[in-house]
């Protein structure tokens, strides 16, 4: 079977912010690009109660009831998962996403927005999720994005990303 050298984003998003930064890193790569999105829809988590939602589902743990997704996860290379780090935790729909879509990962890359801080525990999270680990990660914070820092994080971390799947291609035509 012949698998597509491409990457795909899919990323989840409750203010918009990781919708930017996913924007962005699919621009930049290039790759397709998917919200992850719940059955419940995003009122779920609007406003003062869907925030005490969303920290609550991370510290208990709870998986969450997410919409089919758009592509078909296994025909990617790499898949770049973004999330909002809550309670140093992914979000719950990304963890729901990862624990369903582990055994369709060939390799992956995470990102994350952040407030200060989060990130390190929310990627080893995820890490276990996906069954592997990633090429690479990239974090975020709400500084980077006031002081305009994160398009060259963003930028790193794209480059990164594109070097692993060049080496891919590399060893296929070698085999």
């Amino acid at each position: 079977m012949q698998v597509n050298r491409k990457a795909l984003v899919v990323y989840y998003s409750r203010s918009g912010t990781t919708s930017r930064l996913a924007d962005v890193l699919a621009g930049m790569l290039p790759a397709d690009c998917e919200p992850i999105r719940e059955r419940a829809g995003p009122a779920r988590r609007e406003g003062v109660r869907g925030f005490a939602r969303s920290i609550a589902d991370v510290v208990w743990r709870r998986r969450v009831e997410l919409e089919p997704s758009w592509f078909d996860v296994s025909r990617y290379e790499i898949v770049v998962i973004g999330t909002p780090v809550w309670a140093n935790c992914a979000c719950a729909p990304v963890a729901t996403w990862l624990a369903e879509h582990a055994r369709q990962l060939r390799h992956v890359a995470f990102f994350c927005s952040e407030g200060s801080h989060g990130s390190e525990k929310a990627f080893t999270q995820m890490s276990q999720l996906a069954r592997i680990s990633p090429v690479a990660t990239c974090a975020v914070s709400a500084r980077d994005l006031h002081t305009m820092r994160d398009y060259a994080l963003l930028n790193a971390f794209a480059a990164k990303v594109r070097r692993r799947l060049a080496a891919l291609e590399t060893i296929e035509w070698t085999l």
